[in-house]
């Protein structure tokens, strides 16, 4: 979403839709967001500006934490939910300090600005004996050698082997697998990279799929992705959901999509014995608190297992 497509035929003061423009190249070339993250930006911002306007306000500078404050009401008396709230405030967060930043602004509303915490819901994950169900599962289904079984065994391997997002994992070019040491390069948000380690199962898938099934879908256009569509061009992030949704349904499992078996990577690890550090640097996120999840999933599961097991429970 470009800011001409956020504003459209609507009469805006010139100097916000410049101001939006301005922002959108901010995010896009400093920034290296990814085009979701940005047209999630663009479309607060500009909800912001249009709540300014409405307010008699045509400059940036009359922005000020009551109308911050009053834009965020807005949102709670249209019904929108806690995690979309705090989505937004931090939205405005970053835009503040920005226009701040580059002078756009004096001060800094949006520093006093409170987050609504979002509900944090307990991500849906497998148990070890199911997870082990779908892999061998999808093992049988790439038993016959074709190339898109084998492709997706290597997938599904390499989800669960290191946790990646979806778009990492189509994102991957052939350079980014490292199969002496078990290592891939990952790509995560804000282009920042890491080397994520997997283990034998995934090696050997990965290495039946780019050695043997590989080469028999590509084509002259095909480049150096790393997973191939079945025409031959980098996979999508959708077929890839939609392949995941249709292994875990051959066995008797809950059903997830990829997020979910990065979920379930990072359940594993830590009831494993891996700490804490070591989850968020292969998950790649930039806070320990959005980690910190998989320890409530643990604790979870372990309180449901006393209640089972235990005589005074």
């Amino acid at each position: 979403m470009t800011p001409d497509e956020v504003t459209g035929n609507r009469s805006w003061p010139e100097g916000f839709a410049v101001l939006l423009a301005d922002y959108e190249r901010h995010l896009t070339a400093e920034r290296d967001l990814s085009t979701h993250s940005v047209r999630a930006y663009i479309g607060d911002v500009a909800d912001l500006l249009e709540h300014l306007i409405r307010l008699g306000h045509d400059d940036l500078g009359q922005l000020d934490i009551r109308s911050l404050r009053s834009w965020l009401a807005k949102q709670q008396s249209l019904g929108k939910s806690r995690s979309t709230m705090a989505r937004r405030a931090t939205a405005a967060r970053v835009f503040t300090a920005w226009a701040q930043r580059t002078g756009r602004i004096s001060t800094d509303p949006g520093a006093l600005l409170a987050s609504p915490k979002a509900h944090k819901s307990l991500p849906g994950v497998l148990g070890q004996a199911d997870t082990r169900a779908v892999l061998d599962a999808a093992a049988v289904a790439a038993d016959d050698g074709s190339p898109v079984g084998l492709r997706d065994l290597a997938i599904m391997e390499l989800l669960y082997a290191t946790g990646i997002r979806v778009g990492e994992l189509c994102a991957l070019d052939v350079d980014d697998v490292d199969d002496s040491r078990r290592v891939v390069r990952v790509f995560g948000k804000g282009r920042k990279e890491r080397s994520v380690p997997y283990g034998v199962p995934a090696g050997q898938a990965l290495e039946r799929w780019l050695v043997e099934a590989r080469p028999k879908l590509a084509r002259e256009g095909s480049g150096p992705a790393a997973f191939l569509g079945a025409r031959g061009g980098r996979i999508d992030q959708r077929a890839v959901r939609r392949m995941v949704h249709e292994r875990i349904a051959v066995v008797d499992a809950p059903d997830l999509a990829p997020h979910g078996l990065r979920h379930t990577a990072a359940t594993h690890l830590l009831e494993g014995g891996a700490d804490l550090r070591s989850v968020q640097e292969l998950l790649g996120h930039a806070s320990l608190a959005t980690t910190q999840i998989y320890t409530h999933v643990s604790t979870d599961r372990l309180r449901q297992a006393y209640q089972q097991a235990h005589p005074r429970a």
